[in-house]
């Protein structure tokens, strides 16, 4: 049961009941509730100890409380403890100066909030999963939505625009983006979120299957680009978010086709911010580079993952609610970002440079390898692949009574 609430903050709050166990990703909704216990992941854990023991605000009390009974200054307990606690602090003060680094920022002025009002959102891929959810709480604030998708979107929100649009067809992209400008405005966010995954051998995958994946997840984020992205840069200003996958980063078994585009994808962000701060000379348009672990979504409903309550707790799966908050924080506060979800996933990265026999214990935690086994493709099925013609044609507008 999802619940998309309004409140007060410029931040739509978004409510999502989502039950936890699950041994097939058949469907979300069919998971049965389960105790406290399973729902333990290192995701939790993680944030319990960034808040307690490695948090500069927590700890440093603790020297403070130790001095307060009477320690002395050149105790161990209390050279130890403001050792940690000056290790802890430099931690994340060298986080922050990379993230106001990163962003332009002033230190002593804080970053200016988004006007929602004034923002044209438009989302690819946006008829279901992340990009519905991302629609759907962005139109509860009454922000200006756009949903570019060759299916349309089913949502009682009236300030959704939905247009028909093959987003890895550039005649369709040009003529659709035409049609916003004159119909609605020049946008201020793209958000690139379409993509199909095949679930395919390398040797069983078709020219088709190969052609449709990076059409789809690489050339199309190219159009929509040159579409939209010299308003922005004629403007100054603007924001585009990536949903690329940790897949980019590190292959797996049967997904050789949707692992490489991904890495398109982290290329591509990569080389966009240079362009827009070296060449554009437009440092405030910002670049949002999602790198997420399998999300509990359509598009990989029908893939297996390991039951065990190990393989639960260090690989846990991310609901599609927590990227779309993440997503619209990094846009509501103007930064560039890099997110990595869920936690595990930060660390994917440097596994690459382990050795083999440690980087295959992490693939086998994973379970990534054997994830597709039976996997049958459910969302972006082509007309070969339905057996008929999509007959759908235009652009239409979704409105709530």
């Amino acid at each position: 049961m999802i619940i998309i609430s309004k409140s007060r903050q410029a931040v739509p709050s978004v409510l999502i009941f989502l039950p936890t166990r699950t041994i097939t990703m058949d469907s979300v909704d069919q998971r049965e509730p389960t105790q406290i216990l399973d729902n333990v992941d290192v995701d939790l854990v993680a944030k319990v100890l960034i808040q307690t023991v490695f948090s500069p605000f927590f700890i440093f009390f603790i020297p403070v409380f130790y001095r307060f009974q009477g320690i002395e200054f050149d105790s161990p307990v209390f050279i130890y403890s403001s050792i940690y606690f000056c290790v802890v602090s430099s931690f994340w003060l060298l986080k922050w100066f990379s993230r106001l680094y990163r962003n332009g920022g002033n230190i002593l002025l804080a970053p200016k909030r988004l006007d929602w009002g004034e923002q044209i959102v438009v989302i690819t891929g946006g008829a279901s999963g992340i990009g519905e959810l991302i629609a759907n709480t962005l139109a509860v604030r009454n922000v200006t939505t756009i949903v570019l998708d060759i299916n349309p979107i089913i949502t009682e929100n009236y300030n959704i625009t939905y247009y028909k649009c093959d987003v890895s067809n550039w005649e369709e992209v040009e003529a659709v983006s035409k049609k916003i400008v004159e119909e609605i405005g020049h946008p201020t966010v793209l958000i690139n979120n379409a993509g199909v995954v095949q679930g395919k051998l390398l040797l069983d995958l078709s020219p088709e299957d190969v052609k449709q994946t990076f059409d789809v997840n690489v050339v199309s984020h190219f159009w929509t680009l040159k579409a939209f992205l010299p308003e922005m840069i004629k403007r100054k200003s603007g924001h585009i978010v990536t949903l690329s996958s940790v897949l980019g980063l590190v292959g797996v078994a049967q997904m050789s086709d949707y692992s490489a585009s991904k890495a398109a994808l982290v290329n591509l962000s990569e080389s966009l911010r240079y362009e827009l701060d070296k060449r554009y000379n437009t440092p405030s348009i910002r670049t949002t580079l999602v790198l997420a672990g399998h999300t509990m979504t359509p598009l990989f409903s029908k893939m297996s993952l390991p039951s065990s309550w190990f393989h639960r707790f260090f690989t846990p799966s991310v609901p599609p609610y927590i990227i779309a908050k993440t997503v619209i924080a990094a846009i509501d506060e103007q930064e560039s970002r890099t997110i990595f979800l869920p936690f595990y996933t930060n660390f994917v990265k440097w596994v690459t440079i382990l050795p083999s026999y440690i980087r295959d214990l992490f693939q086998w935690i994973s379970g990534a390898d054997y994830a597709m086994e039976g996997f049958t493709k459910v969302s972006g099925k082509r007309p070969d692949e339905r057996g008929e013609l999509d007959s759908v044609a235009g652009s239409s507008h979704s409105k709530a009574e």
